[in-house]
């Protein structure tokens, strides 16, 4: 117990020690309550001390529960061999954290497990994130808070840690992430540069190109550190540190990612409605995480966008190396994580074995790619590396279908090893003594039921039934009695007992010795692994692409450093698939830089207005991964954001209602747009009343149109937004087209050049199942309020810009405008 204690406190008091004992990790103190009420398991007490306990080798299964639900996990091992009347030495030999865990049950193949840190410094944020599961290690500074939200919402890293003594990061009600308090110290520029130096034995860490990342190499630097020391944990896999800004990519932030459905649905139901899952038709898990990447990532650069859709050509011109690429990819593991699980000393003969059988399948993925006549595609090829002395080393030392268990033996191909043969030998010509020793003996007695056995407790023994115990030779010695039979040993056989079970240890310990001399020779090659890993990710995804394009008749679209983005024939890459076989109707688009950059778009609920918009962005979005798209034919200009301001949702937490965060989305964009975004507006100034809702609407379409410039697609109810068309030189409108029938509407989904003043709302109404007299009163009132829409003159009374109010007693002599009377009923 002082011992415990003294273990207990040394680590994190917010982690749960599970302390060894035999063969259980056992908890004490509220250590126990803790888990016991997490785990469901059984509170004990012993001396007044409250107790439970896990079988250790079931113990991955229950720390991956307690990783679950947010908890650290000190895992303290026996690091010596139990004695009598001494003290087991026992210490923490890793401390798993909801970032750290390298538990590939408790971790998605296709998602990434990041942990990251946050150092918030002058005039920028810096920022760095982990995956111990495949080594990733990235760094960068961000220039606001608003930026590093959606950096963290694109991440989504289950533990962030920051600086000791500082206020917690506001995570912009982003959940289930673990923040961490992490020594303030560890964040110094110097202290974490010695950090990353010791760790990548180097002098400079300019080869890195991220030297002048002052805070973001402070917070790279903490989280090095954070895992190496506190978590205890191996970083061997973690070869370099990649610097990387928001410059390089196409910024799609938190709002966009969530409004556009990127990487998961927004609505609960049964059709996963994303983009990433529709896209997908990767066959590795590395290059699905890689994915994930692209798509909340896309380039910015013209050339690099190329580069892909080259890469995708080649593989559509040939279907048939496409489809044996692809088949010879089913032969490939998780590469990343399998050599990251080696690396840091967790790996089994079973990795090494799946490692094996990836690294076979290399060098035909290797001549596929360099055979397609694209420069990117042979580019990836020449850094896959096959490897084939790993591949022999591995044939060579271990057995086809290895154990799962480490330490009982069985791991090492006969021939592989003269010393493991030699003990192998020992204990078959042991067992082989043992067999004839039985026949022997039943001859010499005449009981002929008298068995030689074997327990872990007692070892060798021979057994007699109670029948004939009168038969027993006087040179047996007792050892137990059982109810029907008696177990008796001879001098003889415990000899040969001690020669039989000391070649079996020290056979066991002699493999265990081999296993990890060969793992170590295997894991010397990790960043050749690593990069082949990422190569084969870009071809896979690549041939996804070209597989997706096939299957739902996607086209290559033209990439332009700027100007008009033109759509033909577009269709949304989602919901096409979920139709259910019935023709998803396609819309066409154009935005200029000049006489079409606002579209004005009306038109009823129900009729495809937020498909259209999200199609539109969506596409553009694909076209920047290097993907082909759902389109007959398109022309995308590189864009620098796209922005959504899409939806009704309040932030009670954080004190906003619906209205307020629609200002504020709508601010963001007003703020950060220019004239190479692209804009989705769909239904601004609803939150609020009617005329301060078209008012905001109003503005807010005009200054994008003259201040911003962005290309802009604007839907609305508001029809009066269509005299904007009138007024401004690059605005248009557009209507998606319904038909009406008997006083009902038929949806066409088509969207048609032109406003349009009716909402038909009330026929949506009824489709609802609004009861008659409702609909009935809400003529009335709607016939009320469309009397007073335009001024004496004919104009819309939106368009006049009114005098500021007068000053120094001088009245305002303008007529005050009549107050509409919404519920005067027709008869009254």
């Amino acid at each position: 117990m002082q011992q415990y204690r003294r273990i207990k406190g040394e680590i994190p008091k917010d982690a749960l020690l599970l302390f060894r004992l035999g063969d259980f990790y056992e908890m004490f103190f509220d250590d126990a309550k803790q888990t016991a009420a997490l785990l469901n398991l059984t509170l004990t007490k012993r001396n007044g001390v409250p107790m439970c306990g896990i079988p250790h080798h079931a113990a991955e299964n229950y720390v991956g529960k307690l990783i679950q639900h947010g908890k650290r996990v000190a895992l303290c091992d026996q690091v010596t061999e139990p004695r009598p009347g001494q003290l087991v030495e026992r210490k923490v030999t890793q401390i798993l954290s909801p970032g750290s865990t390298c538990n590939l049950e408790l971790t998605q193949p296709k998602e990434n497990r990041f942990l990251a840190a946050v150092l918030p410094a002058a005039g920028v944020i810096g920022f760095a994130y982990l995956d111990l599961t495949t080594g990733e290690f990235r760094a960068t500074e961000l220039p606001s808070p608003r930026e590093w939200q959606d950096e963290m919402q694109r991440l989504r890293p289950k533990e962030l840690i920051y600086p000791a003594g500082s206020a917690a990061p506001d995570l912009g009600g982003e959940t289930g992430i673990a923040l961490v308090e992490h020594d303030e110290w560890t964040f110094e520029r110097g202290n974490a540069d010695l950090e990353l130096k010791e760790h990548f034995h180097i002098h400079s860490l300019d080869g890195f190109g991220c030297a002048h990342l002052t805070a973001g190499l402070g917070a790279a630097g903490a989280l090095l550190h954070y895992v190496t020391k506190e978590l205890k944990a191996s970083a061997a896999h973690v070869l370099k540190i990649q610097p990387y800004t928001g410059a390089e990519y196409l910024v799609v932030d938190a709002i966009t990612q969530r409004n556009l459905e990127l990487i998961t649905s927004a609505a609960s139901h049964d059709d996963d409605t994303s983009l990433l899952t529709a896209m997908d038709q990767t066959v590795t898990a590395m290059a699905g995480r890689e994915l994930r990447r692209w798509i909340l990532q896309p380039l910015r650069a013209k050339a690099a966008i190329e580069a892909r859709q080259r890469v995708v050509t080649r593989w559509l011109e040939d279907a048939g190396r496409l489809e044996a690429f692809r088949e010879q990819l089913q032969e490939v593991r998780d590469l990343e994580r399998l050599i990251g699980r080696l690396a840091q000393g967790a790996g089994n003969a079973r990795d090494l074995q799946n490692l094996r059988q990836s690294l076979e399948a290399l060098p035909a993925l290797r001549q596929r790619g360099a055979e397609l006549a694209a420069p990117l595609s042979k580019e990836l090829a020449a850094k896959i590396q096959p490897l084939p002395e790993v591949i022999a080393l591995i044939t060579s030392a271990i057995v086809a279908e290895p154990p799962l268990a480490l330490r009982e033996g069985g791991l090492i191909r006969e021939g592989y090893r003269a010393d493991v043969d030699e003990l192998r030998h020992a204990q078959r010509d042991g067992k082989n003594w043992v067999a004839q020793l039985q026949a022997r003996e039943q001859e010499r007695t005449g009981i002929k039921s008298l068995k030689v056995r074997f327990n872990s407790v007692f070892g060798y023994y021979l057994e007699i039934t109670k029948a004939n115990l009168a038969q027993t030779p006087a040179d047996y010695t007792r050892k137990q009695t059982l109810v029907n039979a008696e177990r008796f040993i001879t001098p003889e056989l415990k000899r040969m007992e001690e020669k039989i079970l000391g070649a079996e240890e020290r056979a066991k310990q002699l493999e265990y010795q081999i296993f990890q001399e060969v793992r170590a020779q295997v894991t010397a090659h990790t960043a050749a692994i690593q990069d082949s890993a990422r190569a084969i990710a870009h071809l896979d995804i690549l041939a996804g692409f070209a597989t997706s394009a096939r299957l739902f008749n996607h086209n290559k679209p033209a990439i332009t450093a700027g100007g008009r983005l033109a759509i033909v024939e577009g269709r949304h890459p989602v919901l096409e698939q979920l139709t259910g076989g019935e023709r998803f109707v396609p819309n066409d688009t154009l935005l200029t830089d000049d006489d079409c950059r606002l579209i004005i778009l009306t038109g009823p609920n129900m009729a495809g207005k937020s498909t259209y918009l999200r199609q539109v962005a969506l596409i553009a979005l694909m076209a920047h991964t290097g993907a082909y798209i759902p389109a007959q034919q398109a022309t995308i200009p590189v864009l620098d954001r796209i922005f959504t301001r899409v939806g009704a949702s309040d932030d009670l937490a954080r004190g906003h209602s619906t209205f307020m965060v629609e200002m504020n989305e709508t601010a963001n964009i007003l703020n950060n747009a220019t004239a190479a975004s692209l804009v989705i507006l769909d239904e601004i100034g609803r939150g609020t009343s009617t005329f301060d809702g078209l008012s905001i609407a109003w503005a807010v379409a005009e200054h994008l149109h003259n201040i911003v410039k962005a290309k802009t697609l604007f839907a609305t109810h508001y029809h009066e937004l269509t005299e904007l068309a009138r007024l401004l030189r690059g605005a248009k409108n557009y209507h998606s087209i319904v038909r009406e029938w008997h006083d009902q509407i038929i949806f066409l989904r088509k969207i048609a050049p032109g406003g349009t003043d009716k909402s038909y709302g009330i026929q949506v109404a009824r489709l609802a199942g609004l009861p008659k007299e409702v609909l009935n009163r809400a003529k009335e009132i709607l016939r009320n309020l469309e009397e007073a829409e335009l001024d004496t003159t004919g104009q819309p009374n939106l368009a006049h810009h009114r005098p500021r109010p007068e000053t120094k007693g001088q009245p305002n002599d303008r007529p005050a405008p009549p107050q509409l009377d919404l519920f005067k009923t027709r008869a009254g």
